[in-house]
């Protein structure tokens, strides 16, 4: 079977590197015209998914030039990690800042809120949609030293979970994917050692690839899963995170 997106327009968010840019060109090859979205160089459209006026503007630029926005892909997202307090010889000496907390909440989960709050409207005039959102297998289990990072990726799944209930009856599917440990160009640049440690917690024995994910993302776009709605798919090899 081969998932096709012939005639769909797709948005991506944080799709200038790693697993949106992997997105992009897998969703292209199925034939889907897509419309990127980052604050960084090489996206179709600088778009800061923060800023709820600039999200919806680049809303209203796409159904200008495609006349509809069938698939949203929430992928953008940062890291700030840190302990909530961090202890040196017994004492306390620092944690997260609320800079850091504050900036993870920004992209990871109030970005994701502002997106697909502008898109949804198009989808729900068309009765067709599929909104598909960047979880984290730590939103499942946690991970040390990301509390900001893991709230959003379990706020991100209770959102999918409302939102498929809301929009499921308007022809709107939403699903949320989480990947285990995925061998970015940003991960990959991680010590040897680090790297070796994510390998061994992966039953696969092997780090994720953006086209894992990317696949994902494409069978839940396709009109093979229309009757999947408010499921979290874990793309992680097995991988068992923790501290």
């Amino acid at each position: 079977m081969s998932f096709r997106l012939e005639r769909k327009v797709a948005v991506i968010t944080g799709g200038a590197r790693g697993i949106g840019a992997e997105t992009a060109r897998v969703f292209r090859e199925a034939g889907a015209t897509v419309v990127t979205w980052d604050v960084s160089e090489g996206a179709d459209e600088r778009v800061d998914v923060t800023d709820l006026r600039a999200v919806q503007t680049a809303v209203t630029e796409v159904v200008a030039t495609h006349q509809r926005i069938d698939i949203l892909v929430n992928n953008a997202g940062i890291l700030r990690d840190a302990q909530l307090v961090r202890v040196k010889d017994g004492e306390v000496a620092g944690g997260m800042s609320e800079a850091e907390f504050d900036a993870v909440i920004a992209v990871n989960l109030r970005g994701v809120f502002a997106c697909t709050q502008a898109v949804a409207p198009v989808m729900i005039r068309q009765r067709y949609g599929r909104i598909l959102n960047a979880s984290s297998v730590v939103g499942l289990y946690g991970n040390f030293g990301q509390t900001n990072y893991v709230a959003t990726k379990a706020a991100v799944i209770g959102m999918t979970r409302v939102w498929a209930r809301e929009l499921g009856p308007r022809g709107i599917t939403v699903n949320a994917v989480a990947p285990g440990f995925i061998g970015t160009e940003m991960v990959r640049q991680m010590p040897e050692k680090i790297l070796a440690t994510m390998v061994e917690r992966t039953p696969v024995r092997r780090l994720g690839e953006p086209r894992d994910v990317a696949n994902a993302y494409l069978f839940l776009a396709s009109d093979e899963a229309a009757f999947i709605n408010g499921a979290v798919l874990s793309v992680d090899g097995g991988v068992v995170v923790g501290t």
